[in-house]
């Protein structure tokens, strides 16, 4: 059967764009949070993740960052992991072992880790056969990433403060965190910045969401601005929205549990949360007109 690729998510697509938008983020956290050398370099750009060498199989990172000082002197790829995915040990040292012979420089593999429990999955040294040939991936976890309360330094890497906010957004210093990321979005442009927050208030719970809006809103708030109160203004339309979206989709979701509860079939604690977890108003309709039919649970989700 044809197995349909997975869809990158939201937090994956954030983090590598943080990447591709400033390159030197790589060699910033390599050096201030991971303490690896970098090597003097003149340019940082972003190369092509597409590390296929051979027809038979495709390899593709996440992104790729050289640095160079006329010729290269070192190149990064960066990899966003958000879960253990056994193939990525088979898969990181191809990755490293062919850009070095197509760069001609050292090479690094750095992964990203929100979580603690994968980071310490993706940390595990690869023994790839050959006596002495081991290659350990530095991996940049939630410890390990920078917790960003200065101004200046927010200023200096947006970047650096997205991620900061992202992954110590609920931590003790949070208002700090904050008011750093805030005052990195003010130096940039207006589409970038909202950007940017809206990638932090999309991992963040609820609380600390509400925290960081009362800030842009807030009289005595330095960086207060037209884009702050926008950016407010047009967040609470679109909840208004979502909430009547996510109201119908709750009644959808009754309704099949109703139906399926009248003609006896049994819904296990699972197949109950995925239908009250489901909010694409599509896809619950259809579960409706098949839950008057089926004659089984598992028919409803073929």
């Amino acid at each position: 059967m044809f197995k349909v690729p997975a869809m990158p998510s939201l937090e994956h697509e954030a983090l590598t764009m943080l990447f591709e938008n400033r390159p030197d983020l790589a060699a910033e956290v390599l050096q201030n949070a991971l303490n690896v050398p970098v090597p003097a370099y003149d340019k940082a750009r972003i190369e092509s993740g597409d590390l296929t060498e051979w027809h038979p199989a495709e390899f593709r990172a996440d992104k790729v960052v050289t640095y160079e000082s006329g010729d290269p002197v070192l190149t990064v790829v960066v990899e966003v992991q958000r879960k253990r995915d056994p193939d990525k040990r088979w898969s990181w040292p191809v990755y490293l072992a062919g850009l070095r012979a197509r760069k001609r420089c050292p090479v690094i593999l750095l992964v990203i880790c929100l979580s603690s429990r994968v980071g310490d999955w993706c940390a595990q040294p690869i023994d790839l056969g050959h006596p002495g040939w081991t290659l350990t991936p530095l991996v940049l976890g939630p410890s390990a990433i920078p917790v960003v309360t200065d101004r200046q330094d927010a200023v200096r890497s947006p970047e650096l403060a997205t991620l900061s906010a992202m992954t110590h957004g609920m931590g003790p210093q949070r208002h700090e965190v904050f008011d750093a990321l805030l005052a990195g979005a003010a130096s940039i442009d207006d589409e970038r910045a909202k950007l940017y927050i809206d990638i932090v208030c999309a991992v963040l719970p609820q609380i600390a969401k509400k925290e960081l809006e009362k800030m842009m809103l807030s009289e005595t708030y330095e960086y207060k601005s037209d884009f702050a109160r926008r950016y407010v203004a047009q967040g609470k339309a679109e909840g208004k929205a979502e909430g009547k979206a996510e109201g119908k989709a709750e009644g959808e979701s009754t309704a099949i549990l109703k139906v399926l509860g009248a003609r006896g079939i049994p819904v296990s604690d699972e197949v109950r949360e995925r239908i009250t977890g489901c909010t694409d108003l599509a896809v619950l309709e259809t579960w409706v007109e098949r839950a008057a039919t089926i004659n089984s649970i598992d028919a409803m989700f073929d």
